[in-house]
């Protein structure tokens, strides 16, 4: 009885808002309710010695505000950054970049909702590459929900090693393992449900022309592209750079089999409508198009700015040394109740504050107006003040269930099936980054649980730690938490039970997937 009703409150989420079409704020705040009458009532949360009834809803709902607060300084300049470049004409700028790269906007759509937000997610993690790539996925001509569920889609196979390596150095430091080694038990189960995500990226890039279908082979290219280096990195480097250089290796090979891919065609199509001098005029032509490409470097470096400030920041102050201990020597911290509660952020390592002064740079290079500016500031402004109510309430009922132990209920309750738990393994990582909004939340939370649990059941660790790492991965899909900060970069605050009902079934079948193949591994 106690596992359903800890379960209850996810049950009303889901329902609420695939089944009723409610808006993630008023889920939320039901959700919340439900999950503070269920502690109170039946787990005894706020009966014991550290802290009272009183003071555990207190504290839970002020480390939710503090939490949606976080995520308020990564929306917001990253909102700014998007309204930023369509005001200076920027993302024109890009758009057209890509179309002297190839005549195909689908294949451009693939360097957006493929290699970049697997390029942010390395660097920065953290909910950024949605935020950044979906509004400029939405000014390409995609659908909101489209541009969303492709980006969220598309930058799965780098959370375990996102943020340089976040999440998965996170296990090492909670069980007896090297980070190699961790790095490379995650790596199988995100090389496959990475198949079935970019077979997903591609069906959605393929709604930009219905009539043109899926750009199923330069799916193919890219799904390559991205992984051989990413899997070579994790098996003999370790965490922290797999999807960073698996991005910026994949994207250049990816642009150069692009291009040359281009010329072939443009000689072909000469060849057989021309003679063999207007053959030579139309390979020039494709020639003259790369080079016109390369003249306009300063106009796309420019139109690139904010973006290229943002990954140059987050690079210094995650592998430059003296750089790291210095951005990460000023915390902010608080607490409540001798510490019962509290939390902190380290301002200048935050990829908030980063994403600010990147749209601060981006505007200074681009010689952008006051007026473009401030207008792009206050847009910005009012569409994140009311997506912080909906985090509050959605962060209030993770926090509740976490604190209480309700999360951790549903944990043991899987795990009591004994030789079947490898199938589970994956889905408590994902009901860890469901409940918590973090990958690298949910590897702390049940790291150890999945190690410990394997040692009992007498099964290999390693797979299980992995099909955790890969699970937390897939549940970022899933997340209430990133659900509402993504339906607010594309004005869709209010109806994330779209974005939901989008997500969930590709989600649901890479964790099913992920579970055989931790059955198998284990």
């Amino acid at each position: 009885m106690d596992t359903l009703l800890a379960a209850l409150p996810i049950v009303v989420v889901l329902v609420l808002m695939i089944g009723l079409k409610w808006s993630a704020i008023w889920a939320g705040v039901t959700a919340a309710a439900v999950a503070v009458v269920i502690a109170l009532a039946t787990f005894d949360f706020g009966t014991g010695e550290a802290f009272g009834r009183f003071e555990g809803v207190t504290g839970v709902v002020a480390s939710a505000a503090w939490t949606a607060l976080t995520v308020m300084l990564i929306i917001g300049p990253a909102l700014g950054i998007h309204h930023l470049q369509q005001r200076t004409g920027a993302t024109a700028a890009i758009e057209a970049g890509l179309a002297r790269i190839t005549p195909d906007p689908r294949v451009a759509a693939l360097l957006i909702a493929w290699f970049f937000t697997l390029l942010i997610e390395g660097a920065a993690g953290f909910g950024t590459p949605v935020a950044l790539s979906a509004p400029f996925l939405v000014a390409a001509g995609f659908k909101p929900v489209t541009a969303v569920v492709a980006a969220m889609a598309g930058n799965v196979a780098a959370v375990p090693f996102g943020a340089v390596g976040t999440p998965t150095l996170a296990q090492a430091q909670i069980v007896d393992f090297e980070a190699v080694d961790l790095s490379w038990a995650v790596s199988p189960y995100m090389v496959v449900s990475g198949a079935v995500l970019a077979f997903v990226v591609a069906r959605l890039v393929g709604t930009l022309i219905p009539t043109s279908g899926p750009p199923w082979k330069w799916m193919a290219v890219a799904y390559v592209a991205f992984f051989a280096p990413y899997l070579l990195i994790a098996r003999f480097v370790g965490p922290e750079l797999p999807s960073l250089l698996g991005s910026i290796v994949g994207a250049g090979a990816f642009i150069a089999i692009v291009r040359a891919v281009v010329m072939r065609r443009a000689r072909a199509h000469a060849l057989l409508n021309a003679s063999e001098e207007a053959a030579e005029r139309e390979v020039e032509h494709a020639a003259d198009e790369v080079e016109r490409t390369e003249a306009h470097h300063m106009g796309l470096l420019a139109a690139t700015a904010p973006y290229a400030i943002l990954v140059a920041l987050v690079l210094l102050t995650r592998l430059v040394p003296p750089v790291k201990e210095a951005s990460q020597s000023w915390n902010i911290t608080w607490s409540l109740f001798d510490g019962s509660f509290g939390d902190g952020i380290q301002p200048l390592y935050h990829p908030g504050p980063l994403l600010l002064v990147s749209f601060l740079g981006g505007a200074l290079w681009q010689r952008a107006s006051r007026a473009e500016v401030g207008g792009a500031f206050s847009i910005a402004t009012r569409q994140v003040i009311p997506v912080f109510a909906a985090l509050v309430a959605m962060v209030t009922v993770a926090y509740t269930m976490s604190d209480s132990g309700m999360t951790t209920q549903l944990a043991v309750a899987a795990a009591g099936t004994g030789v079947v738990w490898p199938v589970l393994s994956p889905f408590v990582g994902a009901l860890g980054t469901f409940m918590t909004g973090s990958a690298t939340s949910s590897n702390i939370l049940f790291t150890d649980f999945q190690d410990l649990t394997a040692t009992e059941a007498g099964l290999e660790p390693l797979p299980l730690i992995g099909a955790q790492g890969a699970g937390a991965a897939i549940g970022n899909m899933i997340c209430p938490h990133n659900i509402i900060a993504a339906a607010a970069t594309v004005g869709l605050a209010g109806r994330e039970g779209e974005l939901l009902k989008g997500t969930l079934p590709p989600a649901m079948i890479t964790l099913v997937i992920t579970g055989g193949m931790a059955l198998l591994l284990a």
